[in-house]
């Protein structure tokens, strides 16, 4: 079992969706969760997971943290000597990620609530890894401003993957996505 999988493994997606959600918890899509977002497809979780590649002690930000899964993942890669920064715009989706992380007793791990108009959490980079659970039309220089050297950023953007390194910003392309604006 690689890491990624042994996240999956540690942290099923069923303690991340709401009660009358959590019997479809094995159904590879998206499931809808609050406030119009929803909890996305394992298949696209696991794929951009292997694209970000994640080692133990990075430091990672989450952005669209929605129910905290990509948290938890992300924090179980990382482990105790690294450093997962989730951010959610949705108040109502904030506390219910928070709730679902606390759950995995993973303490370098947390989600806050994003400020409007601020994409991620600039105050706190760099970042090693950067993962986007939201869709913009173009590339936000905010995030990849937001990398530090030999950082990764993967994101989707206008319907294709991205993963895009620094310094240089080389963007490579992997595949179709669908996914929630981001706002």
């Amino acid at each position: 079992m690689d890491a990624v999988e042994a996240a999956f493994a540690a942290h099923p997606r069923a303690g991340f969706l709401p009660a009358g959600a959590r019997s479809r918890a094995a159904y590879d899509g998206p499931l809808r969760i609050a406030a119009g977002q929803t909890n996305s497809q394992p298949r696209t979780v696991d794929d951009m997971l292997r694209l970000l590649d994640v080692h133990p002690g990075q430091r990672v930000l989450d952005v669209g943290a929605g129910s905290g899964w990509t948290t938890a993942l992300l924090a179980h890669l990382v482990g105790p000597t690294g450093e997962v920064v989730g951010v959610e715009l949705e108040p109502e989706l904030v506390a219910f990620g928070r709730t679902n992380l606390d759950a995995t007793d993973q303490p370098w791990a947390s989600i806050t609530q994003a400020d409007a108009g601020v994409l991620g959490v600039p105050g706190r980079a760099p970042y090693d890894r950067i993962l986007v659970s939201a869709e913009p039309a173009e590339l936000p220089d905010e995030l990849v401003d937001q990398l530090g050297d030999d950082g990764v950023l993967v994101i989707p953007v206008a319907g294709t993957m991205l993963r895009v390194t620094h310094p240089g910003r080389v963007v490579t392309e992997h595949g179709r996505y669908r996914f929630v604006p981001l706002r």
